[in-house]
């Protein structure tokens, strides 16, 4: 019989034999866990919360992922893109997708998914002053970027290369809008951004514009953890990336979340940003008051309110229909509303007439395409509506879905189309623009106080704490 000596060495060798059969399948470990770990960083293009629940274009590819695999997901976020890199290193996170470049560097050190989206590095400046045409005309002079990000590298080689008086400043931190605020306020000449998130956060700081591509289009990936075997993991997220892009979930995911951002003029976007500070202050409380009493999200009711009157009580159209939510004198009555003057009373009556319009849609359709549907009808009547989801149909578009009917309202304005339907012409493209309009504005809202809400990165306590202790603790504001 063997002594407990010789039976622990036996399993001693066991455990190192089974230690010997190569890297961990990095699949195999998400599965067997029932979890996938995914690090990215707080902001309008990857990940937010929103009334409690979490949104986001990385997200929404994160949770379809997980989902395919049928596991649950975990959001890992960071503050920094160092600190999205050292959780892969560390082994926190299975992948990271933060609209990540693909460059040389990390995929020296990090595996990479198939691209999934396409972004070109951007040089910004402030309106009002000089307007860079290249990097030759910012020597000697300052350029922010982002701290970890590929623009430091592209500019670090132009330095080396070329360029020797080109000034770059790092800004600590994940979000490309704390680099694009600085510059915002006049602390440097230039900054670096890549065209997605730009095209999102122009909006909220409308005086900044392109100065030139720095490069051509570059691949967007997700890079994976750098231990164990990542074979499988990356070949099934290539024929996962395959069949969203075949089948117009990517197309549709990258509309739903960045379909609106081109609908402003800069003049525009200034107009609204203005208004957000100097007029919404005094409706803000009342819009959230009516938006929970009707259950609907209140930067939405406050995007319907802007559209139709900028927030104005007194407004009035050459038509007669008056009020911040422009009711008209008939559709007043209806709804029980005495005076369309009155902010609190026009709010609810058109709240109470948007979820009507919503209601009243066929049943099959879903969000986000109901409530995009909902607000044409509200501009351009349930009729007209129904009219243009039948050309949707006839020529083999999805009556259910905003893209396929917004494409085809327009015929709406044509004598060839608009004869062969029922209630015959209406403004189409003023519909489109409508919804547009309404989506954008719903956006900035969201985007402007995700950015103020945020929660602060931790802070270092490092150089407070005894010797023995550092390197172990962080405080979390």
């Amino acid at each position: 019989m063997p002594t407990r000596l010789a039976f622990t060495a036996l399993l001693t060798l066991l455990a190192l034999a089974a230690g010997c059969g190569g890297p961990a399948d990095n699949l195999e470990a998400i599965r067997e866990r029932g979890e996938l770990r995914f690090v990215t960083r707080n902001g309008p293009t990857t990940y937010y919360r929103e009334r409690g629940a979490p949104a986001g274009f990385e997200y929404d590819l994160a949770r379809r992922f997980a989902q395919e695999l049928g596991v649950g997901l975990t959001v890992v976020p960071v503050f920094s893109l160092d600190g999205l890199f050292s959780a892969l290193r560390r082994g926190e996170a299975d992948i990271a997708g933060a609209g990540l470049t693909l460059t040389p560097e990390r995929a020296s050190t990090f595996p990479a998914s198939t691209p999934y989206h396409e972004q070109r590095p951007q040089v910004i400046y402030r309106t009002g002053t000089r307007r860079p045409r290249s990097l030759e005309d910012l020597e000697d002079r300052e350029v922010l970027v982002l701290a970890g990000s590929s623009h430091g590298a592209l500019l670090a080689r132009r330095q080396a290369d070329d360029l020797p008086g080109l000034k770059v400043r790092s800004v600590a931190g994940a979000d490309p809008l704390d680099v694009l605020r600085q510059l915002d306020q006049g602390s440097a000449d230039a900054a670096v951004v890549d065209s997605v998130e730009f095209a999102i956060q122009r909006h909220l700081l409308p005086q900044l514009a392109v100065a030139f591509d720095l490069a051509t289009e570059q691949d967007m990936v997700w890079y994976l953890a750098p231990d164990g075997d990542n074979g499988a993991l990356q070949e099934r997220l290539a024929g996962f990336f395959r069949r969203l892009e075949q089948g117009g979930t990517l197309a549709a995911l990258r509309e739903a979340h960045f379909g609106q951002v081109d609908v402003l003029t800069r003049a525009g976007s200034q107009t609204f940003i203005a208004n957000i500070r100097g007029r919404l202050p005094a409706y803000r409380e009342a819009i959230e008051q009516v938006a929970r009493e009707h259950q609907l999200d209140w930067a939405l009711l406050a995007a319907i309110a802007y559209q139709e009157s900028h927030w104005d009580p007194e407004a009035i159209s050459p038509t007669g229909v008056r009020g911040m939510m422009m009711l008209t004198r008939a559709t007043a009555r209806e709804l029980g509303v005495p005076d369309r003057r009155d902010p609190l009373q026009s709010l609810r009556g058109g709240a109470r007439y948007f979820k009507d319009l919503r209601r009243r849609l066929p049943g099959d359709i879903t969000e986000p395409d109901r409530t995009w549907l909902a607000l044409a009808a509200y501009n351009i009547g349930l009729g007209h509506l129904e009219d243009a989801r039948v050309l949707t149909e006839r020529a083999g578009g999805d009556p259910h879905h905003w893209q396929d009917v917004m494409a085809h309202l327009p015929k709406l304005e044509q004598r060839a189309w608009y004869t062969t339907v029922r209630h015959g012409y209406a403004r189409g493209r003023e519909a489109v623009r409508y919804v547009q309009n309404i989506r954008h504005y719903q956006s900035v809202l969201q985007w402007r106080f995700i950015a103020e809400n945020r929660p602060a990165p931790p802070l270092e306590v490092e150089p407070l704490l005894p010797e023995q202790l550092r390197g172990r603790a962080l405080l979390a504001l």
